[in-house]
């Protein structure tokens, strides 16, 4: 009788089908939402993952950058077709944060403050609001670097200090390479610009924007930014190519651009794929005059109005990404993700000599730089402002449109754009 109720069993379990009064349960599927190479980093996590929760399976939905925000910005104002588990990159961090469609991380019972500590302060602070809400767990960073090609700097004569003593002699090395190499300084003038409207800033101020959504746009930092990003086109020091395109990274590989102001991942892009053939040419510097610029970040976040029955295991997920060391140090060394979790960035990896940076061993430099920079609030209308700026500079580089009525046009759009 025994054998047979065993064998009943196993063929009613064979159908799928469950016996009077047992529950098999189903297993958790979490959704993860993210852009490349995020995607990447999630996806060969999940080994380790599934040695922890064998019961939990991880589904990727991977978009292309803009489309992915896109795409969360449409489910959070829905409520439909949201993710467990979105992916947010700072630039886009501003117009959800403002917004009440993600999850307070910092209530109850995630308490997420409390582990602030463990993170590099200003990344933390970019998920938190002025409120006190936390919106966003940071994974990675983005340390701003000046990488610079050592062959044409001697070409023409020329060191790094000449490059990072000022702004003033950045500009004049370029002229000193050009004239000696033909090369140019930078890609494209908008690259100043955009380091120098995020140094000086005051506390409380955001890139573009006060505490109380006034524009800043008219300050002597903006302004300064323009006059120094105007210099270098008139006297033709950048190459008028935009970052990711095909000229931009032939540039790289022909030697035709000299340095370029980025996050120190774009050393392990020049060499992966975008100029494998220059290794060993380049070096990395901290960025002139002192300063100190964040260039990108990821941030892992839940919908406020997602599943509630997923939401403990969306949450331990999150955790699993940006809190254990082993794994930041996994997506770092894969993906060149700089970790955001301060117990990742204490390794003998960042001991190790750069072969593309000539054996310099730049990533403890990196990790300086991590611990210099300061962030300032995001705003909802970050994007928007980008846009307007980056539209009046090229009228002053490409029409010669005076600065201080450029940027007057851009303070009176951002005025009315602001509390929208």
């Amino acid at each position: 009788m025994r054998k047979w109720a065993r064998c009943l069993t196993t063929i009613i379990l064979s159908l799928g089908l469950t016996p009077a009064g047992s529950v098999v349960a189903a297993p958790t599927t979490l959704t993860v939402a993210a852009f490349p190479a995020i995607d990447e980093i999630v996806r060969s996590a999940l080994p380790a993952w599934k040695q922890l929760h064998p019961d939990v399976d991880i589904k990727i939905v991977s978009r292309e950058l803009n489309d992915h925000h896109t795409a969360m910005t449409t489910a959070l104002s829905t409520a439909k077709g949201l993710p467990d588990v979105m992916a947010l990159e700072i630039g886009y961090l501003g117009r959800f944060a403002q917004g009440t469609g993600l999850e307070d991380l910092a209530k109850p019972p995630y308490a997420l403050d409390r582990e602030r500590a463990r993170f590099v302060g200003y990344a933390f602070d970019q998920a938190t609001t002025p409120a006190g809400a936390v919106l966003a767990v940071p994974t990675d960073i983005g340390p701003g670097t000046l990488l610079y090609r050592t062959d044409l700097l001697a070409r023409a004569g020329l060191t790094e200090s000449d490059l990072t003593t000022s702004w003033a002699g950045y500009v004049t090395a370029g002229v000193k390479i050009k004239a000696a190499t033909g090369a140019y300084l930078m890609a494209h003038a908008r690259d100043m610009k955009d380091i120098l409207i995020r140094t000086g800033l005051q506390p409380g101020e955001g890139l573009y924007f006060d505490r109380d959504s006034h524009p800043l746009v008219t300050s002597p930092r903006f302004v300064r930014a323009f006059e120094l990003a105007r210099a270098v086109r008139r006297q033709q020091l950048d190459a008028k190519v935009t970052a990711w395109s095909s000229d931009w990274s032939e540039g790289f590989k022909r030697g035709g651009i000299a340095t370029q102001m980025s996050g120190a991942w774009l050393a392990g892009h020049l060499n992966t794929w975008l100029a494998p053939g220059t290794r060993g040419k380049w070096r990395a510097a901290q960025l002139p005059e002192g300063a100190y610029a964040a260039y990108g970040g990821t941030f892992f976040a839940m919908a406020r109005h997602g599943d509630a029955a997923r939401k403990p295991m969306a949450y331990e997920f999150i955790r699993f990404m940006t809190m254990n060391r082993a794994q930041q140090l996994a997506a770092f060394k894969a993906q060149d993700a700089f970790p955001a979790l301060v117990d990742a960035q204490q390794d003998a990896f960042y001991d190790q000599p750069l072969p593309f940076l000539g054996g310099q061993v730049a990533r403890r430099d990196w990790r300086d730089a991590a611990g210099h920079i300061r962030a300032f609030p995001v705003h909802k209308q970050d994007a928007f402002a980008r846009e307007v700026i980056d539209t009046e500079l090229d009228k002053v580089l490409d029409r010669d449109k005076d600065i201080a009525t450029a940027l007057a046009d851009a303070q009176r759009l951002l005025q009315q754009r602001a509390r929208r």
